[in-house]
């Protein structure tokens, strides 16, 4: 018996969000090897190439488990990144994660995807909220979760890591105070 998984395709003005591809692999792989990424996502360790395989072969898996799971970012035809929902069993809540190649930051692309993807998730599974675990100096993260209105409600330990955790909420949803 053959499990079909969909996955469905999301477009913004300048991006397309779609399920990953073998052919993603060396840009994923390219973008795991940046600096920045390393430094906040892999506490500067650099993923070998199998590695980048697995945790693409593990986002696509997530959709079948959970429905949701990491889009691949396109931006003119070229891989630019990952960004989508994701929730491993040692997370409290779905996170809506992101990360962009060095190409592609500081151009509001992450802005672009994530509010895409956020909006997308609301509506389709009826999340009340969503988080996104930021490591404290991780600025230019910060900075997307604060331009899309999220709200840095204390921090978390996961992994081995403490990171603030940012909320973010459907339009329109009233904060409890």
């Amino acid at each position: 018996m053959t499990t079909l998984i969909e996955i469905p395709t999301l477009r913004t003005p300048r991006l397309v969000l779609r399920a990953f591809r073998a052919a993603d692999l060396d840009g994923l792989a390219a973008m795991n090897a940046d600096a920045e990424v390393r430094h906040f996502l892999y506490a500067g360790r650099a993923l070998t190439r199998e590695e980048c395989w697995m945790q693409m072969a593990w986002a696509v898996g997530q959709w079948g488990l959970r429905g949701y799971g990491f889009f691949a970012v396109e931006a003119d035809g070229i891989f630019a990144g990952r960004i989508g929902v994701l929730h491993p069993l040692d997370w409290p809540e779905p996170e809506l994660a992101y990360a962009l190649d060095a190409p592609f930051r500081g151009r509001g692309l992450a802005t672009e995807a994530v509010a895409a993807v956020r909006d997308w998730a609301f509506a389709r599974f009826g999340f009340t909220r969503m988080a996104s675990f930021i490591l404290p100096a991780n600025a230019r993260s910060a900075g997307v979760a604060t331009r899309l209105g999220a709200v840095k409600e204390g921090t978390i330990a996961l992994r081995g890591f403490t990171a603030d955790w940012w909320v973010h909420r459907p339009a329109g949803a009233g904060v409890e105070v």
